[in-house]
């Protein structure tokens, strides 16, 4: 014990360790700002081509010479194509699941769509080589049979699970940036902008708190002055998003245009209705601290408690009986 304090409190040893220390800090501080990547600037740079995307999209969609025609420069959209399965493994929302998760190219559906068969697949496989070459142990045939199985059950389910996280992650990023965000919109619209320079101004002000907000807000604006109805790109962003709070934000700006309701006090009544929302969320996650707390509390706290409290006891009771 006493030569490692002596090899610890070695005043060589110290300095070494300083200079090392020192030395990668250094290094650190010099090379984080080249493998930051400006993923705002970027992300932003690539839906600012979003009217053009609508533009394609549209034109595709009513030309009918492409009518049946595969792509072949997609090879996931040709694989699609030629099994045929959105009839098999489709189930008619992946589009607005891989929008909610915010994947809106046209080839995101067709690769969802593969994988979806992929990944069973490889499941499969990997299940079958696992529970019937690699599995030590005298186990039954049915219960190797039921085991790969499952692994290919998982396989199947894995696409739906990873879209869904990464589409919760998404709309918890809008949910707390929301009420910032209608304020926002409730100034530029009582300053006289219009919806579309509302939304424009307020997408690149929010995007440095939720880039997933100011993605949907910009995309919304180039809707705004391609689509031919006012009511089709706020029922986009709705369904994009998935948020009840972007719902009640769109039913009012939907109702605004068609009725001639002033905008700005309808903005106000639903920025003042998400923010108590947001205070009644924080009260309702503080009010279900304590029995989340009560089960740590009995297995951590209350152990050490006792020990501390009855340890000079048992220690004194001890040095009695000797």
């Amino acid at each position: 014990m006493s030569e490692i304090i002596l090899v610890l409190t070695d005043p060589e040893l110290l300095m070494r360790l300083l200079v090392a220390v020192a030395t990668a800090g250094t290094i650190l501080t010099i090379a984080l700002p080249y493998l930051n990547t400006d993923s705002l600037r970027r992300r932003m740079k690539a839906v600012s081509s979003e009217r053009e995307r609508i533009r394609l999209r549209e034109r595709e969609r009513l030309s009918k010479d492409r009518m049946g025609r595969v792509d072949e420069s997609n090879p996931f959209k040709a694989l699609v194509a030629r099994f045929n399965l959105i009839k098999w493994v489709g189930a008619g929302d992946e589009k607005t699941k891989l929008a909610q998760a915010g994947f809106r190219s046209p080839g995101a559906v067709y690769a969802f769509l593969v994988a979806r068969v992929g990944a069973p697949l490889f499941m499969m496989f990997f299940g079958s080589i696992y529970m019937f070459f690699i599995l030590q142990g005298d186990h039954a045939l049915i219960t190797r049979l039921g085991g790969a199985l499952a692994i290919t059950y998982i396989g199947f389910k894995l696409p739906d699970i990873w879209c869904k996280n990464v589409a919760q992650k998404r709309q918890l990023s809008i949910r707390r940036a929301l009420p910032d965000a209608l304020d926002l919109l409730v100034i530029c619209v009582e300053s006289g902008m219009s919806a579309e320079q509302a939304f424009r101004r307020v997408s690149e002000e929010i995007g440095t708190q939720s880039v997933a907000l100011a993605e949907e807000m910009a995309i919304t604006t180039a809707e705004l002055s391609y689509l031919p109805t006012r009511r089709a790109p706020y029922e986009n962003l709705a369904a994009r998003t998935g948020v009840d709070g972007v719902k009640n934000i769109t039913t009012v700006l939907i109702q605004a245009e068609k009725y001639g309701t002033p905008l700005g006090t309808a903005l106000r009544v639903v920025s003042e209705e998400s923010r108590h929302e947001r205070l009644m969320e924080a009260e309702k996650k503080a009010a279900a601290l304590p029995p989340k707390l009560t089960v740590p509390m009995i297995l951590f706290f209350l152990p050490v408690l006792f020990a501390v409290i009855l340890t000079p006891a048992i220690i004194q009771v001890s040095g009695a009986g000797l």
